[in-house]
């Protein structure tokens, strides 16, 4: 990647935190989809019982993935049970100090920006609006590949996944306005130098 990219990427890096932070400090996006569980002090006993320190993603009713008659099982388990998904870190182990996140969220964003300033300056696209665009479309891929799964397969609520699908997809137009800016920009030329 040239230095004209580099910076192309860092600029739509910061644009996309700038707008992610807007998105879930002032905006309620952020808080779109979730809910407090109903009587949680018992739900988070029970949870602590049961998993102690082990931190991690379940899935339940659970089947064993081998297992010949999982599709019958499962279906069985489904309608006989609730199910879901718990993200579950023990006590202690979970988010509160911001600094180190938002740190990463930064540069996962300005990584995700250079990588779309590198494919858009292979494009050679002159217009700063199809530029820009160019940029969006990468976000409408980036905003439904995960999020539009989540919500089929394992039922995250439709509220929730159009939630995170804007955010993302306005991640990258804030990006592709300033990778447009910045790649439509002409680099600087020397000026020729003349015979003696």
């Amino acid at each position: 990647m040239t230095s004209r990219v580099l910076i192309a990427g860092a600029l739509g890096g910061i644009a996309m935190y700038i707008w992610s932070t807007i998105a879930h400090v002032a905006l309620p996006l952020g808080q779109v989809g979730f809910s407090q569980m109903p009587n949680e002090a018992a739900v988070l006993s029970a949870a602590r019982a049961s998993n102690g320190d082990k931190d991690g993603l379940y899935f339940f009713p659970w089947v064993d993935p081998k297992d010949p008659q999982m599709m019958q099982k499962m279906d069985a388990a489904m309608k006989a049970h609730p199910s879901g998904l718990l993200l579950y870190h023990p006590p202690g182990h979970g988010v509160t100090d911001m600094a180190k996140p938002m740190i990463i969220e930064f540069v996962k964003e300005v990584l995700q920006a250079s990588l779309a300033a590198f494919l858009l300056s292979l494009a050679g696209i002159p217009s700063y609006w199809r530029r820009a665009g160019f940029v969006a479309v990468i976000g409408i891929i980036a905003s439904i590949t995960t999020n539009l799964s989540y919500w089929l397969w394992y039922g995250f609520p439709a509220d929730y996944s159009l939630a995170a699908v804007f955010i993302e997809f306005m991640d990258y137009v804030a990006a592709g306005l300033a990778i447009a800016w910045w790649l439509g920009r002409r680099p600087a030329t020397l000026p020729k130098a003349t015979p003696a």
